[in-house]
């Protein structure tokens, strides 16, 4: 009889120690609980101790922490007909548990889906150029778009960046080319403003030794000693102009 008395006791210990199993969550400061009674969605709770009824409750544990979720490269078509791969991440985080548990069925997964046809369609809208050098702004555009489909499901997006751009051979080699030609021609441009530039201080240096004849003079000698250089053996003697007038032949009237 005590041998029956002793198995009973440890049947019912084992028996309560179940049913507190099933009774006591604990949870985390980021996690909250979906707590469902015979199938009705009753309250969201946590984070900290909570009590459930054995076999009537049911939690659904969600996270509130910002999600970072890779999309993987998707072939787009440009608005100017060229074929890229892309890929983005997106950051989103749930706000309201009982919205992403029971108005979707896998919000990580819808999500990520969303972000895939979505991506697909904004860059398809747009041109090559405008992808490469205005990519904030269609970094916001996505972010806000996906946002708002989302925001039914209780979950908000942050933030949503484009991450790599790749582009096919022939399209490189395209804008490489493009590229040069942009350089040379600023080569140019910058080359032809400093002949004008040069151009201009002749013009105005002519002026100046028109109006006094010994400046014209005293340039010459000043060449001839940036000629005359320390191992040069030739001699450069300057000669006045009006001593070779003299030998020169007059010109008949």
């Amino acid at each position: 009889m005590q041998q029956i008395f002793y198995t009973l006791l440890i049947m019912g210990v084992f028996f309560l120690l179940i049913i507190l199993a099933n009774a006591i969550r604990i949870l985390r400061e980021y996690e909250r609980g979906v707590i469902f009674r015979l199938g009705r969605l009753i309250a969201v709770k946590g984070p900290g101790l909570i009590l459930l009824i054995p076999l009537i409750d049911r939690m659904v544990r969600v996270s509130l922490r910002t999600v970072v979720m890779d999309v993987p490269p998707q072939d787009v078509i440009t608005k100017d007909n060229v074929s890229i791969k892309v890929n983005a991440v997106v950051y989103f985080r749930v706000i309201q548990p009982d919205k992403a548990i029971v108005e979707v069925e896998s919000f990580l997964f819808a999500t990520s889906q969303l972000s895939q046809t979505t991506l697909r369609s904004i860059l398809g809208q747009s041109e090559l150029d405008e992808l490469l050098s205005q990519r904030d702004k269609i970094n916001r555009e996505l972010a806000k778009i996906i946002d708002n489909q989302t925001e039914p499901w209780g979950i908000k997006v942050s933030n949503v960046e484009v991450k790599h751009i790749d582009l096919p051979q022939e399209m490189q080699r395209a804008m490489a080319k493009q590229a040069e030609a942009e350089r040379e021609r600023r080569a140019k441009v910058i080359h032809a403003e400093g002949e004008f530039q040069a151009s201009q201080r002749l013009s105005d240096a002519a002026q100046i030794i028109s109006i006094n004849p010994a400046a014209l003079q005293l340039r010459f000698l000043q060449t001839l000693t940036e000629v005359a250089s320390e191992k040069n053996s030739t001699i450069i003697f300057p000669v006045p102009i009006d001593i070779i007038s003299a030998f020169l032949p007059k010109e008949k009237k």
